[in-house]
């Protein structure tokens, strides 16, 4: 395992475990940053995966050497699908601030209590 490996893979891990730790906040907007997190790693993991980069394949190039272009595909495919997920749960925090006034989870007992520095 060279440094970039190493690098790569230590990047990675904090990325999931900051994104793990912020999904299970209470606050909608961090459960939002999180799963931005956890696809920022998935993504560099596909990336990671697909080893060296390699020459371009084409019809000169010897089958042993082209690169693998299969992980860059799943890598913009998981880019794609975040966007997309990542903008519906920014739709449905901004409905919960637009009707509750703030972006606590509901389901929460702790949430009907006062906020701090909030008159009792």
């Amino acid at each position: 395992m060279n440094a970039t490996n190493l690098s790569l893979s230590l990047t990675i891990g904090v990325l999931y475990a900051c994104g793990s730790y912020l999904i299970l906040q209470r606050a909608l907007l961090r459960v939002v940053l999180g799963f931005i997190l956890i696809g920022h790693g998935a993504n560099l993991l596909l990336l990671m995966a697909g080893g060296e980069a390699g020459p371009v394949p084409h019809t000169g190039t010897p089958a042993g050497e082209a690169s693998d272009p299969l992980p860059q595909a799943m890598a913009i495919t998981a880019v794609v699908i975040t966007f997309g997920t990542t903008a519906l749960l920014l739709g449905l925090v901004y409905r919960a601030i637009v009707l509750h006034g703030d972006d606590l989870h509901a389901s929460d007992p702790r949430s009907t209590l006062p906020h701090k520095g909030e008159p009792k």
